[in-house]
């Protein structure tokens, strides 16, 4: 393409991303300082913003490493066998990225909620799912979880099979085999998908609004605290708890980077 038709392409493509990303991004920083650093800072260190964001990070670290050993298991199973229901299987596991987040909470309530069809087995037993950590861990698992398996199927693919061979034929067994040299070969597909489930899990809003209850200080994440001082009208602290979360966003995205230029090398 001649150089001036790609100049008003780039221009078109910077302006469009500025004014759906970088403005918006842009004037919750601005309003958030807008009066100081000390009303920021204010607003991040109470008490249940505090909670909310150990919330969330706590989520997220239960969330992760489930969605991971999940994504690697089914990864190799949809690659590597061939059985009646493969193709039902992969069509389940983009599930999440068709329903709205939602409907799957409301699946939650049904199943484990106290009118549910597990719901009584379990407060029987003194166990609570709905409006409460289990739950919202649940649901966090449950919209985050095709990235690992997304992001390492095509890797496996591209790997094959004849290392793993050569390794059984020296005497390795299928799991040392894997963990030897399947596990490393896929590595940089495990690190992307590790870091999109991350920011998957702690910007999730939807499903968890329905199965946490929304408690201020117990059962509130980030991202729920940020719409809980909205309502509120503070607007302040809103903003504060906004821009934590893209920060957490941003160390995400460095994190991405940082992998691209790893794998590159």
């Amino acid at each position: 393409m001649p150089t001036r038709g790609r100049l008003p392409l780039r221009i078109l493509a910077l302006g469009y991303l500025a004014a759906i990303l970088l403005v918006p991004v842009g004037a919750v920083i601005w309003r958030a300082f807008g009066d100081g650093i000390a009303p920021v800072w204010q607003a991040v260190t109470a008490p249940d913003a505090l909670h909310a964001f150990w919330l969330s990070l706590l989520i997220a670290a239960i969330a992760v490493p489930l969605n991971t050993v999940f994504g690697i298991i089914c990864a190799v199973v949809l690659v590597r066998q061939r059985f009646r229901g493969r193709r039902l299987l992969d069509a389940v596991i983009d599930l999440p990225f068709a329903i709205s987040p939602v409907v799957i909470g409301l699946a939650l309530i049904l199943v484990y909620g106290q009118a549910g069809w597990l719901g009584s087995w379990l407060a029987e037993r003194g166990i609570q799912v709905i409006f409460s950590l289990p739950g919202m861990v649940l649901a966090t698992v449950f919209v985050s979880l095709p990235y690992v398996v997304r992001e390492v199927a095509p890797v496996l693919r591209e790997v094959g099979t004849d290392q793993e061979e050569a390794a059984w034929t020296l005497g390795a067994s299928p799991l040392r085999a894997f963990l030897q040299v399947t596990l490393p070969a896929i590595r940089w597909g495990v690190a992307y998908g590790v870091v999109l489930t991350t920011a998957r899990a702690l910007g999730e809003f939807g499903a968890v609004t329905i199965v946490s209850g929304r408690l201020a200080g117990q059962t509130e994440t980030l991202t729920l605290y940020v719409e809980n001082r909205f309502e509120a009208f503070d607007l302040t602290g809103a903003y504060a708890a906004s821009l934590t979360l893209a920060v957490l966003a941003l160390l995400v995205l460095l994190a991405m980077t940082r992998l691209q230029r790893k794998e590159g090398r």
